[in-house]
């Protein structure tokens, strides 16, 4: 029986426990067999210290949002192209990290969180392990902190990440451009969809499953609109119950919460429905929105990750950026503007011309075969 080690990091529902979930449910239905386990390195290594680390680190992001961003960028993005040392993290983790391995005995590691790559990296560099690893990348750019050179697979969202690696001396072959991994449950689209005419728009506003960032921002604008009844908004409000309440009491049609959505069929036929997407820059938010070929806006991005992702797509042209003020007016002549969604939907389609014709977990299953 084959086994996959899978690595994310802290518990919070991000997009690496996402991605990992995503992959696992997907590797399963290939192979019923494979056994898939998924552990947070720290959860392991210190127990309970890791939803008082988790605690820290979101109200840090929230109560200084420029100082994270600052020492985020400093740390891991500047000069990316230098191999650093984190020699703290070693300490704190390598005689974990090989304890995990020795307990677990993979076939195979996946790592969608840069710092058991970098473990791992660092193992590999000392002739300590050789087990096969593959780095799932949740963001659309590679810091410093991403084990690289010692990585047997790097699946990566977008073209210009490929180069990247292929700059630092990874082999082409093992780089496979695969997108952020979405749930094989969130159906792909193949073609534009069609968008409606002279009828009612209908936008998801998503912030995360934590409800956090700017999302209750929004109602200053949302609590407006219900005299222009020009657009429908479905809000995803995660786990932020007050929100949910506060929407809901605003007593309109025209602005739908939901509550924190689990079933991923849900998901899926709530993106059927849509015109587009109003969001932050978050990696796996993003991917299913890519899959599904929908317009997206950015209204809000948090410090670090968010605000780098924001650059790339900015960049790529896969997303539109919103000013602050009249929302509502922005995304409206978007959507009515017939050559701007065309334009759009040009851009869209060739970043999909670079996607691997398989899914990650066809891939993942193959590599399994081979070693």
């Amino acid at each position: 029986m084959k086994k996959v080690l899978f690595l994310p990091f802290l518990q919070i529902p991000s997009g690496h426990h996402q991605a990992a979930n995503s992959l696992i449910d997907g590797i399963r239905q290939i192979d019923p067999a494979i056994q898939c386990d998924k552990v947070d390195i720290l959860s392991y290594s210190y127990g309970k210290m890791e939803k008082i680390i988790s605690s820290i680190y979101l109200k840090w992001i929230h109560s200084f949002p420029q100082i994270y961003n600052s020492i985020y960028k400093t740390a891991v993005y500047k000069n990316i192209e230098v191999n650093k040392r984190y020699r703290l993290y070693e300490l704190l983790f390598l005689t974990f990290m090989k304890k995990l391995l020795a307990e677990k005995q993979p076939d195979l590691i996946i790592c969608t969180h840069a710092l058991p790559s970098y473990m791992l990296n660092y193992l590999k560099q000392r002739h300590d392990l050789q087990i096969p690893i593959i780095n799932v990348y949740t963001d659309y750019f590679i810091h410093s902190f991403w084990g690289i050179e010692q990585i047997d697979f790097h699946f990566v969202p977008t073209q210009q990440m490929k180069e990247y690696l292929i700059q630092r001396k990874i082999n082409e072959d093992n780089i496979f451009i695969t997108g952020i991994p979405t749930h094989p449950k969130i159906k792909k689209q193949l073609e534009a969809p069609e968008y409606k005419r002279n009828s009612l728009s209908t936008v998801l506003i998503s912030g995360g499953n934590l409800g956090v960032g700017g999302l209750e921002n929004l109602l200053h604008y949302l609590q407006e609109i219900h005299s222009k009844p020009r657009i429908q908004f479905f809000v995803l409000c995660g786990k932020n119950r007050a929100l949910y309440e506060k929407i809901k009491g605003l007593g309109t049609k025209y602005i739908i919460p939901y509550p924190y959505i689990s079933c991923r069929e849900k998901m899926n036929e709530l993106y059927n429905q849509i015109d587009a997407i109003l969001t932050k820059p978050g990696g796996m938010t993003i991917s299913e929105s890519l899959f599904k070929r929908r317009p997206i806006f950015i209204y809000d991005a948090l410090p670090g990750q968010e605000q780098i992702n924001l650059t790339q797509l900015k960049e790529a042209g896969l997303v539109f950026h919103l000013d602050k003020e009249n929302i509502y007016e922005q995304i409206l002549s978007i959507l009515q503007n017939e050559e701007s969604l065309h334009q759009y939907q040009n851009r869209i389609d060739n970043f999909h011309t670079h996607i691997h014709e398989k899914e990650p977990s066809e891939i993942i299953s193959e590599i399994l075969q081979r070693h």
